[in-house]
């Protein structure tokens, strides 16, 4: 994220503290909004152990965490139940929610032994999360392989997620597909493949993509995806100053359909703990200016 501008730091400062003190994170005289700002792992702290995560959250003033898997959380599948124990008590001391596990689980596989080892990972992470007392799973979908048929990929991909998506509701989860991948994040395919997946228990996870764009707005994307988006991740909030990427329209397209979850920041860059925190501390001011409108 570049630096901001003093007086736009002073500006996102006022908002954030009009969000902070405002009954229902309401903003001014518009609708309120019913989100409130998580964090995934992947990347900025993805090098910080839990105690580091959970501390920086409470002082940024994070409401949620989703682990990526691989970090150095170290919140995976292989933990025992007294560690899970210990990882729940944890989240529930510091306040900080454990929103959902972030998996590389994926089924567009040609093989399908392949696909079929991703839906036994994605059940793994399904029982670590009903352990923890979380919501998701993420999981997604990662492009078309070469030479296969575009349609019939996404009614396979749609068919493992509705499997998966029966072991989900069985665990009391939800199964949240991230909008990714090479031809798959194209919204009118990620539509496809959710078509191809009748289970309730399955919903669409927004990634902020470039394709999601159309003449700067992303309102066609978001109406073909609409009714099933239960998380959100966004990036690089200078995107929308820029004007590649419209996070205000965002934001008010997600207060419209009354999203009461997390739009949880997802930015690339890896971070030590001092300047991760205030670049966290940065973003959260900006995030509320955005929201506000």
């Amino acid at each position: 994220m570049t630096r901001l501008s003093r007086r736009d730091f002073f500006a996102a400062s006022g908002a954030a503290l009009a969000a902070a003190t405002a009954p229902g994170l309401s903003f001014g005289a518009g609708e309120a909004a019913k989100f409130k700002l998580g964090l995934v792992t992947y990347n900025v702290p993805a090098m910080w152990d839990l105690p580091t995560i959970l501390k920086v959250c409470q002082e940024v003033g994070i409401a949620a965490v989703e682990c990526r898997t691989t970090h150095k959380h170290r919140v995976e599948p292989s933990l025992t139940a007294e560690q899970r124990s210990a990882v729940k008590k944890q989240f529930a001391d510091s306040g900080v929610v454990f929103s959902s596990c972030g998996t590389v689980c994926e089924f567009h596989a040609a093989d399908p032994a392949v696909v079929k080892k991703n839906i036994e990972d994605c059940k793994q992470f399904i029982g670590l999360v009903k352990d923890l007392g979380g919501k998701g799973v993420k999981v997604r979908p990662n492009g078309v392989p070469k030479g296969a048929d575009p349609q019939k990929t996404f009614e396979q991909i749609g068919a493992a997620l509705d499997e998966c998506g029966k072991a989900a509701a069985d665990a009391g989860v939800e199964i949240w597909v991230e909008v990714h991948g090479a031809v798959t994040q194209v919204p009118k395919n990620m539509k496809a493949i959710m078509d191809a997946c009748p289970s309730k228990a399955v919903g669409v996870n927004w990634n902020s993509n470039p394709t999601d764009v159309e003449n700067k707005s992303v309102k066609a994307a978001f109406e073909l995806l609409k009714d099933r988006i239960v998380a959100c991740h966004i990036n690089d909030l200078e995107n929308d100053a820029k004007g590649t990427y419209p996070y205000r329209e965002l934001f008010g397209l997600l207060k419209g359909i009354g999203y009461d979850r997390y739009t949880m920041c997802e930015v690339g860059k890896t971070y030590p703990v001092a300047e991760g925190t205030e670049y966290l501390k940065k973003y959260k001011e900006l995030w509320a200016k955005l929201v506000a409108g």
